[in-house]
């Protein structure tokens, strides 16, 4: 078994409130959530309204598997988000 695991850090300059950033963390997890078959959450910095961490994790039993869809989730992500992703923490268990 082998399991995938992704820290991504963002910013949303545009954002002016935490509501404002509430709604597009809930909307970048909803979405990737049904796309993907992942456990995907806000993990750090809930009360900067202008900064998004989410962590994201998923199983597999091929580590190529797991390593292709962590880069498949950052990729929707980025494609598919305002948000600025300007680092990542990736590993492979």
């Amino acid at each position: 078994m082998f399991i995938g695991v992704c820290t991504l850090y963002m910013k949303a300059e545009w954002v002016n409130s935490l509501k404002e950033k509430r709604m597009t963390v809930k909307s970048i997890i909803e979405k990737s959530k049904h796309r993907f078959n992942i456990s995907i959450a806000e993990v750090d910095m809930q009360d900067v309204h202008k900064t998004i961490v989410i962590g994201f994790a998923c199983v597999s039993n091929e580590k190529a598997h797991a390593e292709r869809m962590v880069n498949t989730v950052i990729d929707y992500i980025e494609n598919n988000c305002d948000a600025v992703i300007y680092d990542t923490e990736t590993e492979i268990l």
